[in-house]
């Protein structure tokens, strides 16, 4: 799993580098993703900040467009950003819809086997990423982590982050979100993509891979700091894909307090880039709170 680096842009006095690898996760095709490290770093490790893109996208859209990367060579943390599904698995159908397969890997470990050899994002972010990272011996404390995303990545954000508190293995000290698909069972890009990965669906899918359905069982059990930006002229909202409303219902029913879930209703922002780089330094800024503490 050697990494092999493809390109590399200094920007803000730190470095953006584009790796290569042989992913074991995704059953051994190559995986590309993005990593910012501060100008700090050569200093000695410093914390990092995972970001996790939607649909269709790739490692490069938040790393090009999210306006993210001042803010974090500001507060001296390093990026990166994975794909957002494995690449060339060849697997029937997995490119006929814009919504499902390449590009919609849903942050998921599939359990169908049709695609359980390949769509295992999971594993490929949470466990294989840092352990190649360290291996390669780049400047970061994978110690110190915090996670956010946008749409399909913010449900895989919430997710990361709810279920490392609810297991107890705390991964990710934040996490935060733009758009995100919050309560994936109750619509219709969730529904889909845990009928296509998951074996047993969409009731398998609640046990783990829905922000409305972790944020009720971790009542009172943890503390939790999470961030969530959704605008009201998205039309994925208005479709009924997003459900930021469920999710905030659930959060204040299990006894989190503004303090802790916060969920902010931007007037007339829609989904798109423009909305994420509008509140990207933000966000930015709410994780170095926990990433340097």
């Amino acid at each position: 799993m050697e990494l092999e680096k493809l390109s590399s842009n200094k920007c803000f006095d730190g470095e953006l580098t584009k790796y290569k690898f042989r992913s074991e996760a995704l059953g051994g095709l190559d995986s590309r993703f993005n990593v910012f490290i501060p100008a700090n770093a050569s200093k000695g490790k410093v914390p990092v900040l995972v970001y996790l893109s939607g649909l269709e996208c790739t490692e490069d859209n938040g790393a090009q467009k999210g306006n993210f990367l001042g803010p974090a060579a500001k507060e001296g943390i390093a990026m990166l950003f994975p794909d957002t599904s494995p690449r060339g698995a060849g697997i029937e159908g997995e490119t006929d819809d814009w919504d499902f397969g390449v590009g919609a890997g849903f942050y998921v470990n599939a359990t169908n086997p049709k695609y359980a050899k390949h769509y295992n994002m999971l594993t490929h972010i949470t466990e294989e990423l840092p352990k190649v990272i360290e291996t390669a011996g780049l400047p970061i404390d994978f110690s110190r982590q915090s996670v956010f995303g946008h749409s399909m990545g913010g449900h895989g954000a919430l997710t990361f982050y709810l279920n490392s508190l609810r297991t107890g293995t705390k991964q990710y000290r934040s996490a935060s979100a733009f758009a995100p698909i919050s309560n994936p069972i109750n619509c219709p890009w969730g529904q889909k993509a845990f009928s296509g990965y998951l074996q047993g669906g969409v009731e398998e899918a609640k046990e783990m891979y829905d922000a409305t359905e972790l944020i009720t069982k971790l009542a009172g059990k943890a503390s939790v700091h999470v961030l969530v930006d959704y605008g009201t002229g998205d039309n994925f909202y208005k479709k009924g894909q997003l459900l930021p409303e469920n999710f905030l219902k659930a959060a204040r029913d299990a006894g989190y307090g503004e303090v802790q879930v916060r969920v902010r209703q931007q007037e007339g922002y829609d989904h798109s880039y423009y909305f994420i780089s509008t509140f990207g330094a933000d966000h930015v800024h709410f994780h170095g709170n926990f990433l340097k503490a």
